[in-house]
């Protein structure tokens, strides 16, 4: 059966292996599976950092600051 996902191939240490392993077998669910998903929880810890040192940035600059109510009005 054909699959519309995207087969990635990494090499990991044999510690991350076992972890992602265990985790895995913990839940039940297929190695792949759960690498897929600890991979996406990855990408948006490494969004959230660089979004955040984007406000850091403009933070810095000569900005206007509105509050919370305003913003949204």
């Amino acid at each position: 059966m054909a699959t519309t996902k995207t087969r990635i191939n990494i090499t990991a240490e044999p510690e991350i292996e076992q972890a992602v392993r265990l985790a895995a077998q913990r839940e039940g669910i297929p190695v792949a599976t759960k690498a897929a998903e600890l991979i996406s929880i990855g990408l948006a810890l490494e969004e959230d950092i660089v979004l955040a040192l984007l406000a850091d940035q403009r933070s810095k600059t000569k900005a206007q600051f509105v509050s919370h109510d305003e913003a949204w009005q």
